[in-house]
């Protein structure tokens, strides 16, 4: 099963000169892995377009490895979005995340700015200037897009991103496994075939783990948030729960027929590590470690 299945990582470009200097040794102890792809965020109105691009170019030399940058279409141009896909397919990448971004925070709607407004207009704009030259992927919300006006809306924004050419769909993190199969089964009986892979968020950080999740609007179940404040002045101890809650999640979504898992590593190393011992995934044997 785990040879059919594809396991990625999530980075974003460093922030700090010691964020820049401890990435190269992150990147080196996940490669071992041997992951499909990196993939690399994209800061919301292109505010890390050249960190992005030299952060993947970095695991692309550093690794051999796939690198798929992030691209978002908030605020940006078609001539600018062209003039980095060419930029792109010039470094011989072949993967693209596209995204629609973050809107500013002094957005009163919902409506994008910029030319492009939608994940889907951006992934038509794409499929139009390079046909199937990139393997497009888009992200999913099994729990909603917390600025969805409702589940079927949020849904048929889903649609309209497979229809425009989408190749296969990440989600966003979650700790409910039935809030993906509910969404799996929802796009098979919509005709939906593109794979939706899971995406998984180790557990290593209370106040941040919050945080992240009110923007997003993943939930964190009530028993899950309860136990995690009783630990939040231990962090061995809530890291160790944190491990346990998503390797038990991993695991249900792995035994029951999850194409794949994109891992959310927050360019650290050790949760994923350890997650991946604890689920008995294949370790690569190279000459790093022989």
């Amino acid at each position: 099963m785990t040879q059919e299945v594809s396991f990625s990582f999530e980075l974003f470009p460093p922030r700090t000169p010691e964020g820049a200097a401890k990435l190269p040794a992150v990147i080196e102890k996940l490669a071992a892995l041997k992951p499909q792809y990196f993939s690399v965020t994209y800061g919301a109105g292109g505010s890390e377009q050249d960190g992005t691009y030299e952060t993947v170019m970095r695991v692309i030399k550093q690794t051999g490895i796939e690198g798929a940058p992030h691209l978002t279409c908030v605020g940006s141009t078609r001539e600018n979005i062209k003039s980095l896909l060419d930029k792109y397919r010039a470094a011989g990448i072949r993967r693209i995340v596209a995204l629609r971004g973050d809107l500013p925070a002094t957005a009163m709607d919902t409506s994008a700015p910029g030319e492009l407004r939608y994940a889907n207009e951006l992934v038509s704009f794409i499929r139009e200037l390079h046909g199937d030259y990139f393997h497009l992927e888009v992200a999913a919300y099994p729990e909603t897009h917390p600025q969805a006006p409702s589940p079927e809306a949020d849904f048929e924004n889903f649609r309209r991103k497979v229809e425009a050419g989408a190749s296969v769909a990440v989600s966003q993190y979650f700790y409910n496994a039935d809030s993906y199969f509910d969404f799996v089964e929802r796009c098979q009986k919509a005709n939906i075939k593109i794979p939706i892979v899971a995406g998984i968020m180790p557990i290593t950080n209370h106040a941040q783990l919050t945080r992240f999740s009110a923007a997003c609007g993943a939930e964190i179940p009530r028993w899950v948030r309860l136990r995690l404040e009783q630990y939040q002045d231990d962090k061995q101890a809530l890291q160790d729960f944190g491990l346990d809650v998503v390797t038990r999640l991993s695991r249900t979504l792995l035994d029951n027929g999850c194409p794949g898992i994109h891992f959310y590593t927050l360019n650290q190393s050790e949760a994923t590590l350890r997650l991946w011992k604890n689920l008995g995934l294949p370790v690569p044997v190279t000459s790093a470690n022989t």
